[in-house]
């Protein structure tokens, strides 16, 4: 029976020991909190949660330890945890509250208003959960809000970008029609003129003569013409010269 007592004796002490030193490190992790050395309180905050697993107090702080240095998603995950292993409604509501802040700013709006949600329905009358669910609430309106226009401007660019498309390619065969028309008259009026040209007498010709070459013909021309004139006038002499006078 004493063995027995004095058992008890040693687990209570034990339990009680535990619990001065998980006090001290939260102590220790509140007071570097209030320095904003959010770092060494969150190491302070985990020693007191090894001491005692179940501690809401150090749970709590190394939740809001987390969120300071924004670890918002180890932050989340402290909360949710407290949130759901707590019977205590008060509990339960700040975390759930601690919960949405962590979610809301991680950006993740809809989370983070079903987190206000919880939290309101564990303490309704909290007006600081009730002003951040109407916050989360705009600020989705608002995301939603700018995705729709983001979504039209896309599907309007896309389509602009297509008439674009639509016109260069209609302007390009227009042009290609119009060199082809603009061919198509060039040769009809070559095979005109040159129908023309034989109709005539006259052979198309393929090359024109410079004025120089014209200059040059027609010196040749004019030598060639007194050449002749002079053998002409030649013969004429010489045949007056050799000319037989009749005999009466």
């Amino acid at each position: 029976m004493k063995q027995l007592i004095m058992m008890v004796y040693m687990v209570l002490l034990g339990t009680a020991a535990f619990a001065q030193q998980e006090k001290k490190y939260i102590h220790k992790g509140n007071e570097l909190y209030k320095q904003g050395k959010y770092t060494e309180a969150e190491a302070s905050y985990r020693s007191s949660v090894e001491k005692a697993k179940s501690s809401v107090a150090g749970n709590f702080n190394l939740g809001d330890a987390l969120y300071k240095q924004k670890k918002f998603d180890n932050a989340a995950q402290k909360f949710t945890e407290i949130a759901g292993s707590s019977e205590n409604k008060q509990v339960k509501a700040q975390a759930y509250h601690n919960l949405g802040n962590s979610l809301l700013e991680a950006k993740k709006l809809e989370e983070s208003i079903a987190a206000y949600k919880k939290s309101l329905l564990n303490n309704p009358k909290d007006d600081q959960t009730r002003y951040n669910l109407a916050y989360a609430q705009e600020k989705l309106k608002q995301q939603q809000q700018q995705n729709k226009n983001d979504k039209n401007k896309d599907k309007n660019k896309d389509k602009k970008d297509q008439q674009n498309k639509d016109q260069q390619d209609k302007d390009k065969k227009n042009q290609n029609n119009k060199d082809q028309k603009d061919k198509d008259k060039q040769d009809q009026d070559k095979k005109d003129q040159d129908k023309k040209d034989q109709q005539n007498g006259q052979q198309p010709q393929p090359n024109q003569l410079s004025k120089e070459d014209a200059e040059r013909m027609l010196e040749a021309l004019k030598n060639e013409e007194k050449n002749t004139q002079d053998k002409l006038k030649n013969k004429k002499a010489k045949g007056v010269k050799g000319r037989i006078v009749k005999d009466w």
